[in-house]
């Protein structure tokens, strides 16, 4: 049986991590309700902290946004311990003063996904939670604060438009993206977001610019994105060095009790199995 925990997650692609972040680095397989998350959780040291790393499209990205199994990534955290997640993204711009290999900490989605699961809540159990603020205000302003002092052109604040993909969009779609007045666009902050809500951790992105997508005449190919996600690799790592060291593990936001109140399901009706399967989740609120 595994007993480690972590006190922060990240969850980001290979370009992003380097296992000289980290001390005493592990790597551990979790099994959850849903499934397996995208690869094995690498764990190790920085400081007093304990900090584990999960590649969201898994070794070699060989995930598909749409395949992502994310109700598995985000319990397999929820196991852990995990208060903290901040995710790393690439994204495109929306907006013509959000320059590809900028950094923008956004504080709103919007939805445009059609086939993945949302929620861990289902087969005889409802909760609606509060989703009005989707990413954690507090660590979206400590991570803005550390990514300004380094002096990096970075923008507090935006919507992220989370499409399906994999394909990128088409011009029409984006110009009405950009019509709609969006700031910036991807395909992995949902479930992400919900899910992590649902688990009551706290959850930022730091979304790094590769390109203006289509609206802006010039197409967007894969070679650019992941070139100019490459060349902000240095900035993400400065960002995530200090914010595992400065990020408080108190939770005092709105994430720490986001299912107090929101369980609509009668206790008596909840099934053992639901209740032995969610017990990370809802164990406290059904004691």
């Amino acid at each position: 049986m595994n007993n480690e925990k972590a006190d922060i997650a990240i969850i980001g692609g290979s370009g992003i991590y380097d296992g000289n972040m980290l001390d005493r680095v592990r790597e551990i397989d979790i099994d959850t309700p849903f499934g397996k998350p995208s690869d094995s959780i690498t764990i190790g040291e920085h400081g007093e902290r304990t900090i584990c790393f999960l590649p969201r499209h898994g070794k070699g990205h060989r995930i598909s946004p749409s395949e992502l199994n994310s109700r598995a990534n985000i319990f397999a955290l929820k196991k852990l311990g995990v208060k903290r997640i901040i995710a790393v993204s690439a994204v495109g711009s929306l907006k013509e003063e959000l320059a590809p290999l900028d950094i923008v900490i956004p504080d709103q989605i919007y939805d445009r996904t059609r086939s993945r699961p949302s929620t861990f809540f289902e087969d005889g159990i409802v909760t609606h939670i509060g989703f009005a603020d989707p990413f954690c205000p507090e660590m979206s302003d400590a991570i803005t604060e550390i990514a300004d002092s380094k002096g990096y052109s970075v923008n507090k604040g935006g919507t992220y438009v989370c499409m399906e993909g994999p394909q990128f969009s088409t011009r029409a779609e984006s110009r009405v993206y950009k019509a709609l007045g969006f700031d910036i666009i991807g395909m992995t902050a949902i479930p992400e977001a919900k899910l992590a809500r649902e688990a009551e951790i706290c959850y930022s992105m730091i979304a790094t610019v590769t390109d203006y997508d289509v609206w802006h005449e010039e197409d967007v190919s894969i070679e650019t994105v992941i070139a100019n996600a490459m060349k902000n690799e240095e900035a993400v790592k400065a960002i995530l060095m200090d914010a595992l060291d400065r990020i408080s593990l108190e939770q005092n936001c709105i994430c720490k009790n986001a299912l107090a109140g929101a369980i609509t399901t009668a206790p008596e009706m909840i099934s053992h199995e639901t209740r032995r399967r969610l017990e990370p989740l809802i164990g406290k609120y059904l004691e």
